[in-house]
């Protein structure tokens, strides 16, 4: 049967586009030059000055990575440059809200967008005082203003201070405390010169996880490290395969200590798809019972069971993941909108997913777009506890011109060569 109307859509990996006041209202006033804070950078040729990051006196720009909800594919680009260039529910949560409304989607999860997906961009920073209340700053925003607006519609993420295990359990904690579910990390912390998930490292902050029921959110590309493709290759090359980090931060996974240090440890891997998880499984298990006698692997506990109690994946139209879904396990499947950015089928995510479940029994489809998230992110229907919520700091865009404007106002993309010239911000700056 098709998605039931009674059905409610949790999607677990969208993104949210940090408004200017995000760190400037919250950082303390001596680090508030420093920390990030929106500038205007003229761009000539007639055309309105460019809206950027300013972080340690480093330029950020193209502030709406990737924020094309409400364009035509034809307009599609790494712009808007501009916030009124997007849409309000990019970056207002009331208009979030009413966008998920209009695609009929229950809850979202954020992630960030200046920061990168895990808070890399402050593992780069000097001053790491200022980046560790710059990752503060973040996480209240995120917790106390974006989703407070409505605890039962976002499912409230974290960043941590990647370059400290102790400042990494400490947030962890503070977070928790304020209602937090998921906490942002990298799928591969080599390519970022942290200690991979094969030390012992990263034991302190996953032991903290475990204790504080956090999920791991592990989006692809998080790690620093896109897939590598010809200096003549289309864009759209690197597009499609994104996915291909998950598949790698999946294996490197099912091959380390940490499940078994571990064994409540959830890892979400986000953005990524489960089409491929069939066979890389498959795959796993089959090098495991050929090779297992002379490596450090364990010998008795299989990738494959590994997998099912501790990894889950999501999808936005993954047929092939979808018709797999009896090999892949359906506890371990959940959907994802990614909205504002352009794999999602917004504002017809519902009809879209109507369309890949159609053959699906209606509770199995209930499973996937629903009670998979509501277990993996221990998120209630009534939602999260909000604590200290920061109405005040609330940023409202378009002061005069109300949220029509803004939807009107939409500009055209720069075109591919700044599509590729600066999708290297979205991963690492280095």
């Amino acid at each position: 049967m098709p998605l039931q109307p009674h059905m409610k859509l949790l999607s677990v990996d969208d993104h949210l586009i940090e408004h200017p006041k995000v760190w400037t209202d919250r950082l303390p006033s001596k680090h508030v030059e420093q920390g990030p804070r929106i500038v205007e950078i003229p761009r000539g040729d007639g055309l309105a000055p460019m809206q950027s990051w300013l972080y340690e006196d480093r330029p950020y720009p193209y502030i709406g990575l990737n924020a094309v909800a409400g364009k035509r594919p034809e307009e599609y680009g790494l712009e808007p440059v501009r916030y009124d260039d997007m849409i309000p529910g990019c970056y207002d949560p009331k208009a979030r809200i009413a966008d998920m409304d209009i695609d009929g989607v229950e809850a979202m999860l954020c992630f960030p967008s200046f920061p990168r997906f895990c808070g890399t961009i402050f593992l780069e920073g000097d001053d790491k005082e200022l980046a560790r209340l710059s990752v503060q700053a973040w996480n209240d925003f995120s917790l106390d203003e974006w989703c407070a607006t409505d605890p039962a519609r976002f499912i409230p993420m974290a960043m941590v201070p990647l370059w400290d295990p102790a400042l990494m359990v400490a947030e962890i904690e503070r977070v928790a405390e304020k209602g937090c579910r998921a906490i942002g990390l990298p799928d591969n912390p080599i390519n970022l010169g942290l200690p991979s998930y094969h030390t012992d490292h990263w034991d302190p902050v996953f032991s903290a996880m475990e204790e504080t029921n956090l999920t791991a959110v592990m989006h692809f590309g998080s790690g620093g490290f896109p897939p590598q493709i010809a200096p003549e290759a289309p864009f759209a090359v690197m597009i499609t395969l994104m996915g291909t980090t998950s598949m790698a931060a999946c294996t490197d996974l099912l091959f380390s200590p940490v499940f078994h240090r571990h064994p409540n440890l959830k890892v979400a891997f986000s953005e990524g798809g489960v089409g491929w998880m069939p066979y890389l499984v498959e795959r796993a298990d089959y090098v495991w019972r050929k090779h297992k006698y002379y490596q450090n692997i364990h010998p008795t506990i299989a990738p494959s069971e590994l997998f099912k109690r501790n990894i889950s994946g999501c999808f936005i139209e993954d047929e092939a993941g979808v018709k797999n879904r009896y090999d892949i396990g359906i506890g371990n499947i959940t959907w994802e909108c990614d909205y504002p950015h352009s794999d999602s089928f917004w504002p017809k995510s519902r009809a879209r997913a109507e369309e890949v479940f159609a053959d699906v029994p209606d509770d199995e489809v209930a499973q996937m777009v629903e009670h998979n998230t509501r277990r993996w992110y221990n998120f209630p229907e009534a939602g999260f506890k909000a604590h200290n919520a920061d109405e005040g700091n609330a940023w409202r865009p378009n002061d005069g011109k109300g949220p029509e404007a803004a939807y009107a106002g939409m500009g055209a993309h720069g075109g591919i060569d700044d599509v590729q010239k600066s999708l290297g911000d979205l991963f690492t700056s280095k």
